[in-house]
């Protein structure tokens, strides 16, 4: 008996491609044999986009390559101008950025926690996860005024001094207890592990040859966090999370322990900021901010993996060329390899546990 081989458009309609994204998929039954990836539907233009505006005119914008995690795409545009300019930031101003960083980085992997379990068809954990980040976010709304595209980051420092502090003691002493209740909920359930467990084998040789960095690949055995040799950093104490599973299980687990290693460095953040003094920092005059001629990069260590912005310039008030990497973008590519050989049924977990934003891979 022959099966006949189908092609199936999964998306972009579908929600769970968790945006425009198009999968076209050629079934022998219900066995995944390719998978194509099909991008672009987004127009986002944000690396054209750079080529007409001054580096102050694209700053506020650069939050929304991914909208979950805005404070790590204005970092790295700051980064890029205070290199090129040698300007060396003060100690409060590295605390306040690595504290909201990674408040970021737990606010969206909270999302992703509660879109993956509502890809599987748990609805309550989504209400939980989106509970918990809200506190995150009335926060960021009242420090900056922004509950997205928060544009605190400025070239030289932050906009203005940190405020708000007994905020962020709550959240860091509330949110342990709420992550356990979830890992009761979900890590051990028995439809979760079917769903989950030896799924989307993604072996280190693989998420080498695709370029895969952050959770992703620390979920296949991989000891590689950028966190360790980033400037802003230095001087915290902190353990990137490394498991061996390589499956869809181990990238949950991976993020439900980086948000605890995250609080970790927040606390430690917070206990310098409640003892320092009152914030001085050398801003850069953005009127007429000039670049000197030649090319800069930087790099940050962003919830979806490692993410990097190069520049050229020619010495003019605007970027002759600017590019953005993001991990996203290399986990959409990483389906090919992935979801081959896996069932249907299984594509949207597999692809869920990857937590792609499709604003970093239509940039």
């Amino acid at each position: 008996m022959t099966t006949t081989r189908l092609k199936l458009n999964l998306g972009p309609q579908h929600p769970s491609t968790h945006g425009v994204l198009r999968l076209l998929l050629e079934l022998e039954g219900e066995k995944i044999i390719s998978c194509e990836p099909d991008i672009g539907y987004l127009h986002r233009g944000m690396e054209k986009m750079a080529e007409k505006m001054t580096y102050i005119q694209y700053l506020p914008l650069v939050d929304r390559i991914d909208y979950l995690a805005g404070f790590f795409y204005s970092e790295l545009l700051c980064r890029i101008v205070e290199q090129a300019l040698c300007i060396e930031l003060p100690d409060k101003v590295r605390a306040i950025r690595v504290m909201l960083l990674e408040m970021n980085r737990i606010s969206s992997h909270l999302l992703w926690i509660g879109a993956f379990l509502m890809d599987l068809g748990a609805v309550s954990p989504f209400f939980y996860a989106f509970r918990e980040r809200e506190m995150i976010l009335r926060y960021f709304e009242k420090l900056t005024g922004q509950r997205m595209m928060y544009n605190y980051f400025v070239f030289g420092g932050v906009r203005k001094d940190i405020d708000y502090l007994e905020d962020v003691e709550y959240i860091v002493s509330y949110l342990p207890q709420k992550l356990d209740e979830y890992e009761k909920i979900i890590t051990e359930n028995p439809i979760f592990l079917r769903r989950t467990e030896g799924k989307g084998i993604l072996e280190p040789d693989t998420a080498y040859s695709f370029a895969i960095t952050g959770a992703n690949l620390r979920a296949s055995g991989i000891d590689d966090d950028y966190r360790k040799s980033d400037y802003l950093y230095k001087g915290f104490d902190f353990k990137p999370i490394v498991l061996d599973n390589k499956d869809s299980w181990a990238r949950y687990k991976a993020r439900v322990l980086e948000i605890r290693e995250s609080l970790n460095i927040i606390s430690q953040a917070l206990d310098y900021l409640k003892k320092a003094d009152k914030l001085e920092q050398r801003l850069i005059n953005p009127i007429n901010l000039k670049l000197p001629q030649g090319d800069y990069s930087a790099e940050i260590e962003a919830p979806r993996g490692l993410a990097c912005c190069f520049v050229r310039s020619d010495g003019q008030e605007k970027p002759y060329r600017l590019k953005w990497r993001t991990g996203s973008y290399y986990s959409v590519n990483l389906l090919r390899e992935l979801l081959k050989g896996e069932y249907l049924n299984d594509a949207i977990a597999i692809a869920g546990s990857l937590d792609i934003i499709l604003p970093e891979v239509d940039k």
